[in-house]
């Protein structure tokens, strides 16, 4: 997903990389946030298996129409079910058997009363059908929606993104994320002289009069933002990547006028692909492909179809987020929005609470890509730069159950917890098998909190519980007071959670040790007077002199 610099960093950061209602401070709930944040009972007895989502897209109208089949199999037995579709679009009518169903529409969420028996272990089809003129974003991706825009020749050129807002702004669907679907056909019907470019691998293209219909296969199981639409006057050039599961098809669409920009400016795309497969394991969607697609947004992190805007410049739209220069090494998009392909499209967050796993993973990817093809230094420098972005506003775990996502700290303050957290281990050959392992362990899952932290607790041999509550659940930093009297270093932590203990990396007199930390004093003696005392930088801490 994604951030700018300095004059206008508080800004883009207050409104994050997704959308305007990602991280917003909401202190009160719906009914319709309930609706959409919780396993309702209308959600919890069904378990998706399979979408077939036919749509028409009329760009002159900025109209949507069409049906979505949705495959399900029955956990219990229940009658009812729930779909999700915001207004303006309207959830015209639901068939099951080739009866019409009864529907109860209550704003964003839909209740259709099956007829059919649901009988556990059985897979069902339902077909819903709408139509309407979707919500459109007016400044993707943060506001969310379709982007009805033109290119420089003018042609259209339009894309979806809805993370947080939620799929159910431009199709019908289960949207919780704790449900992933596991897999899905996209058939888009769009002016023949255009070309659509969703998620998976293209079977075929239809030609049906003036228009055409574009068919993508999603063979892996996919998130519901993740799907997407893309359209406009594209044209195609591709590469095969040797990886580390053998051939992998990296394809590229941009607009026709930016083709020879992008062949060049791409060349991060490999060279991303290198670090991460190094780094996390090897990516996670073969079958589906990788392909970058240039939209008229910033981007975003839709699965195996990761969507560029950044301008063909390096940095975030040309800019250093850290400050330190390294990041004009790399463009922020490619890196980042791709970095998600494991952290977010791979391991997803079941409730938006816990958006950190996607985001402080995929903000930490960028100084992996950079120490991957730079060196451990420059990768500390970044991570340590970008702690001017970090604004200890609130927590960075959300409220559960009512889609609400954590402080926009949950890029930077979670890539320098991470950063932090490989100090504390002290060996990069075992934090890199425990990235990898995530990635093997929870591999094509949704995932808690709860399930990351112990993993990382038990891989490390560390109980890491108040090291995660004190960076996730606290806006405090833990702050090193201490004060020199002679020989001896008095030193203990403040602004800490209950029975915090991490030990900290410092200098004394030039000297690197190892301090023990905790709430109450402590002292260590050195073996002359003390001249100078310094913390790691690379510990996201703070320090305070008595």
């Amino acid at each position: 997903m994604r951030i700018l610099y300095i004059s206008f960093l508080l800004t883009l950061f207050s409104l994050s990389f997704s959308n305007a209602q990602l991280l917003t401070n909401k202190h009160t709930f719906t009914r319709q946030d309930t609706l959409r944040g919780s396993i309702t009972p209308e959600r919890a007895w069904w378990d998706l298996t399979y979408y077939h989502l036919d749509i028409k897209v009329e760009p002159d109208n900025k109209f949507i129409s069409g049906k979505n089949t949705i495959h399900y199999k029955v956990l219990e037995p229940y009658n009812v079910m729930q779909i999700d579709l915001q207004p303006p679009l309207k959830l015209i009518k639901a068939i099951q058997n080739g009866e019409e169903l009864a529907i109860k529409h209550d704003e964003n969420a839909h209740f259709i009363t099956l007829k059919q028996p649901q009988n556990t272990n059985t897979v069902n089809t339902l077909d819903v059908y709408y139509e309407g003129h979707p919500k459109e974003a007016i400044r993707a991706p943060w506001d969310g929606g379709i982007s009805w825009k033109k290119d420089k020749n003018g042609k259209h050129f339009i894309a979806s993104s809805c993370q947080g807002l939620g799929a159910s702004v431009w199709w019908p669907c289960k949207d919780h994320m704790y449900d992933e679907v596991d897999s899905m056909l996209i058939s888009v019907n769009i002016p023949a002289k255009l070309t659509n470019v969703s998620n998976g691998r293209l079977r075929l293209v239809e030609r049906i009069g003036d228009t055409k219909t574009f068919h993508w296969v999603v063979k892996n199981p996919i998130n519901n933002y993740g799907v997407n639409i893309n359209i406009g006057d594209y044209v195609n050039f591709s590469e095969v990547y040797d990886g580390m599961a053998g051939n992998l098809d990296m394809d590229y669409y941009v607009l026709r006028d930016n083709l020879e920009k992008a062949k060049e400016h791409f060349k991060d795309a490999p060279k991303m692909m290198e670090a991460f497969e190094y780094w996390f394991g090897q990516y996670p969607f073969y079958a589906d492909s990788f392909k970058l697609v240039e939209v008229p947004y910033l981007g975003m992190e839709h699965q195996s179809s990761v969507t560029y805007g950044n301008q063909y410049k390096k940095g975030y739209l040309g800019n250093d987020l850290s400050g330190t220069g390294w990041g004009l090494k790399f463009d922020f998009i490619i890196i980042h929005e791709a970095g998600h392909e494991w952290f977010a499209n791979n391991i997803t967050y079941k409730d938006v609470a816990d958006m950190w796993i996607h985001e402080g993973f995929t903000a930490y990817s960028e100084n992996l890509f950079l120490d991957y093809h730079y060196g451990k230094q420059a990768a500390s420098e970044y991570v340590i730069g970008t702690r001017r972005l970090i604004k200890n506003d609130r927590p960075i775990i959300g409220e559960y159950h009512v889609n609400h996502e954590g402080s926009g700290d949950m890029y930077y303050k979670g890539s320098n917890m991470l950063h932090t957290l490989r100090q504390l281990i002290e060996d990069d050959e075992k934090w890199s098998k425990i990235l990898r392992g995530l990635n093997t362990t929870f591999y094509h899952q949704t995932v808690t909190t709860k399930q990351i932290e112990d993993y990382i607790s038990e891989q490390t041999g560390y109980d890491l519980t108040e090291f995660f509550n004190q960076y996730l659940r606290t806006t405090l930093i833990p702050t090193l007071e201490y004060k020199i009297e002679g020989k001896n270093l008095k030193y203990r932590w403040t602004d800490i959670v209950d029975n915090f203990d991490m030990p900290v990396q410092v200098k004394v007199n030039n000297t690197e040790k190892w301090l023990y930390p905790k709430g109450d004093w402590k002292t260590h003696t050195s073996e002359s007077k003390i001249k100078t005392f310094e913390i790691d930088a690379d510990f996201y801490v703070a320090s305070k002199k008595s």
